[in-house]
């Protein structure tokens, strides 16, 4: 599937209508460069998830948790600054097996053997300043039925 997005708010928007149809157990993977937008797309898909939050991005953390609605729990996490998982990925293969968590990873490469194929792929183009290019992707039954439903 591929979107086409304008602008920044247009971004967040799309996020919130992807995290009305989340109910956890669910993985997103983001792919793109610096600045392609993610953690705008992360901050809409809290709003959908019901999160109260100010979202910001994991990149010095690694990882922010988030409270949502029906007890679903936001885990986002940015991989950018490390080669390799490490203790880090203890933690995601607990997130990813949590079923009232929704797991979003950035910079993906340092934990791609903790992420199951099953997971919804965004990857993000920038073609002008503002616009973005989605190319987004499943890998198994939950992201399939997910996509379905954008």
């Amino acid at each position: 599937m591929n979107i086409e997005i304008e602008n920044e708010d247009n971004m967040k928007l799309f996020g919130e209508k992807l995290g009305k149809l989340l109910c956890g157990g669910e993985i997103i993977e983001l792919i793109g460069d610096v600045g392609a937008g993610k953690t705008t797309l992360v901050k809409g898909i809290a709003v959908g998830l019901g999160v109260n939050e100010y979202v910001q991005s994991p990149s010095f953390t690694i990882n922010r948790i988030y409270d949502g609605r029906d007890d679903i729990k936001l885990s986002h996490y940015d991989f950018y600054r490390l080669e390799n998982a490490g203790i880090m990925g203890n933690e995601l293969k607990e997130a990813v097996d949590d079923n009232k968590t929704v797991v979003i990873v950035e910079w993906a490469g340092a934990v791609s053997e903790v992420l199951p194929t099953d997971r919804l792929s965004v990857n993000m183009i920038s073609p002008t300043e503002n616009s973005r290019k989605l190319s987004i992707n499943s890998g198994g039954l939950i992201s399939n039925k997910l996509m379905e439903r954008l």
